[in-house]
């Protein structure tokens, strides 16, 4: 469970002060997936952030009493001198994990061959999306947090191996993504809610809150 109570979150962007959330008050239940549509720029990635801790509200509390993922496609915790051989066996000592397993995992996911042994700072853009997917699956999470959907891939090998560990892990596990896209959450959540100015509109269904968001998007 991830809990939001009375959170507040803005910067200041050199002009004004741009409001993220303002006294938001929200749950997500294990089992209930949720997806959160919002245009871009209204502080998807931050929202996501301080679910899983990367960043704290200004006021208010957020509660964690589940394993919640880091960010799919974060890599904050991946040194880039360290090969990725090396980085998912630093991973698995973080995480309490047995490393020969991490390293296995993640190499048989990755496809990266000999490139697995050499510094993640050498990848190309795409495989480090698949080295970074490969290390959210490779640990066990209650919630996993997804922002704007899986990353993007040309490798047909990954994607099916990937796609087949991830419907397997859903089967128990909550989701939580953002996107400004309606479709991107279709495949994953049910409720769904809508970010705008700083307020977030909660809803039983997708349908309800593409509605608003559509709305919305043609009255700006």
């Amino acid at each position: 469970m991830i809990e939001f109570r009375n959170v507040s979150k803005s910067f200041w962007t050199g002009e004004r002060r741009k409001v993220i959330l303002d006294r938001a008050n929200f749950r997500v239940e294990l089992g209930t997936s949720l997806g959160i549509l919002a245009p871009n720029g209204t502080g998807k990635t931050t929202l996501i952030n301080m679910m899983c801790g990367l960043e704290k509200p200004d006021e208010g509390e957020i509660i964690r009493q589940s394993r919640i993922s880091f960010p799919l496609g974060f890599m904050g915790g991946v040194v880039g001198r360290l090969s990725a051989k090396e980085n998912a066996r630093y991973i698995a000592r973080l995480y309490g994990k047995d490393p020969d397993y991490l390293e296995a995992f993640c190499r048989w996911v990755c496809g990266l061959e000999e490139y697995f042994d050499m510094p993640v700072g050498t990848y190309s853009a795409g495989m480090r999306s698949r080295f970074s997917f490969a290390l959210l699956l490779a640990l066990d999470f209650d919630i996993y947090l997804i922002d704007e959907g899986m990353p993007g891939t040309t490798d047909i090998e990954f994607n099916r191996k990937a796609g087949m560990i991830l419907r397997d892990r859903l089967k128990t596990a909550t989701v939580v993504i953002v996107s400004h896209q309606a479709e991107t959450l279709e495949k994953f959540c049910k409720s769904a809610a809508v970010l705008r100015n700083g307020t977030l509109h909660m809803f039983e269904t997708l349908e309800e809150a593409r509605e608003l968001y559509d709305y919305e998007a043609q009255s700006a």
